[in-house]
């Protein structure tokens, strides 16, 4: 793997263990010459995680719409700021420049950033891992949630692979490396018994 996006929240959240933990990933990346792709910013885990790898050698890209480099929270001293005009654009170029995908804490865009890049891996858009960094079991209820879409069987059963949960940085890069992607989705028209 070559590079790794990830998704996390531009605010540090309500622990120090949030912000230790995006550093760690940080220091896990550049230890293993893996490259970050991110939202560019420079503030909360989002910068924590930039900050984490350049300080340890390691590349980072930020992919940033315009209207949020205007506001003053672009990250200065990356290897490489691109400039976007979109949300969209930038989860495209993310995804497009990424191996693969870890979501850390965050809130409602970074949910959005990792069920679209997770509906994207059902539909075979990608084949690449995705992660959930469940620090401080942060993420428990969205796992219960994906249980629980898979129980009600509004995803199938197969899907439920698709996110790779750990709470250590270094056991989910080792996972990412054995990832085997579930078949394409399938449409079921009746039920079967």
């Amino acid at each position: 793997m070559k590079r790794i996006a990830v998704f996390c929240g531009s605010s540090t959240g309500s622990s120090p263990i949030y912000m230790d933990a995006a550093r760690e990933l940080g220091k896990e990346l550049a230890r293993r010459k893996i490259g970050l792709v991110y939202g560019g910013s420079s503030i909360g885990l989002m910068g924590s995680i930039a900050s984490a790898v350049l300080e340890n050698g390691g590349a980072v890209t930020g992919v940033l719409p315009q209207f949020l480099e205007n506001k003053e929270i672009a990250y200065k001293g990356l290897t490489e700021l691109i400039t976007v005009q979109s949300m969209h654009e930038r989860k495209a170029k993310m995804t497009e420049l990424a191996d693969g995908f870890i979501t850390l804490p965050g809130g409602a865009g970074t949910m959005e950033e990792f069920f679209e890049i997770f509906t994207w891996a059902q539909l075979g858009l990608h084949q690449k891992p995705c992660g959930i960094l469940n620090t401080n079991h942060y993420y428990d209820p969205l796992v219960n949630l994906i249980n629980h879409m898979a129980d009600a069987e509004f995803l199938q059963e197969k899907y439920r692979s698709i996110a790779i949960v750990e709470e250590n940085p270094a056991v989910m890069l080792d996972r990412f490396h054995t990832y085997q992607p579930p078949s394409i989705k399938t449409y079921i028209t009746e039920k079967q018994t």
